[in-house]
């Protein structure tokens, strides 16, 4: 379904009944990431509602320039979406940069959050300090602040960087395809560059809240992007109950690699922290 927010309009599926459960994708995907988690979550009593953020896929591409995708303009369209659908509150899962997205949402709006779920990427201040095997594997966050010069080097020869980087991903040429559209790989790009830009990537370290528990944080050795300690020293970053899950056999996009493993971590932790 479209929802016409104030400032985009979403491209968003919602099913189900009962609590609601708002699942957010990260770069580069679409609310299609969560095609293995909705059945099961539907199936066990709840809602999912399931956006595909502004700049990426389907949805809206607002002008206004970097700006215009700050993780919190993001924040904003998941509570104007939560409003227009009249879900008081709400359980959060979120990949990749969605993660980021549903943390900023928690630590802003905790009254409006039953449980927080964050697969791949952990708390920002566990991320940035890691250690310097996550600076390397996160060398493209960098590239990625050069407008022009990100984008040719991902599309260049059909894209063949960016397949690369996707390297495992089902869904490839599935997400390349809209990319090709003129100014949607610099929307997408932009969530980036406005929310990591090289300053607080390099510069001193930045005070940043603790997230409000319960919290759960799922991370698997496959993957390319991330080590395992950003995300388990995210709970030295949590006020309130952290649970962490290493998932097996599965890369960056866990959710798609063990989907039966993903579901049962979450649907367990879902039932252990009802919404009242």
């Amino acid at each position: 379904m479209r929802v016409e927010l104030s400032e985009v309009t979403l491209d968003v599926e919602v099913s189900g009944q009962g609590p609601a459960v708002l699942l957010v994708h990260g770069f580069p995907d679409s609310h299609h990431l969560w095609r293995h988690q909705v059945p099961a979550l539907t199936a066990a009593g709840y809602t999912c509602v399931a956006p595909t953020l502004r700049g990426f896929g389907a949805s809206g591409r607002p002008e206004g320039g970097v700006e215009a995708y700050h993780p919190g303009r993001h924040i904003g369209d998941l509570l104007e979406l939560l409003a227009r659908l009249e879900i008081d509150r709400v359980h959060l899962v979120g990949h990749d940069w969605g993660s980021g997205v549903v943390q900023g949402l928690a630590q802003g709006a905790p009254e409006r959050v039953a449980s927080l779920s964050i697969l791949s990427v952990g708390h920002v201040a566990s991320v940035l300090g890691a250690g310097s095997e996550q600076k390397q594997r996160s060398w493209y966050m960098l590239l990625f602040q050069f407008p022009g010069l990100a984008e040719e080097w991902l599309a260049r020869d059909d894209f063949a960087n960016l397949r690369e980087m996707l390297g495992e991903h089902p869904d490839a040429e599935a997400i390349i395809d809209p990319l090709r559209a003129p100014g949607a790989l610099t929307a997408a790009l932009n969530i980036y560059r406005a929310g990591l830009p090289a300053e607080v990537q390099f510069g001193p370290a930045l005070p940043l809240p603790p997230l409000p528990g319960p919290v759960m944080g799922v991370w698997s050795p496959g993957d390319r992007f991330m080590t395992e300690q950003s995300m388990s020293g995210t709970g030295k970053h949590v006020d309130g109950t952290w649970r962490y899950e290493r998932v097996e056999n599965a890369g960056h996009w866990l959710q798609l690699d063990q989907p039966e493993r993903i579901n049962a971590l979450l649907l367990d932790f879902l039932a252990e922290n009802p919404i009242g």
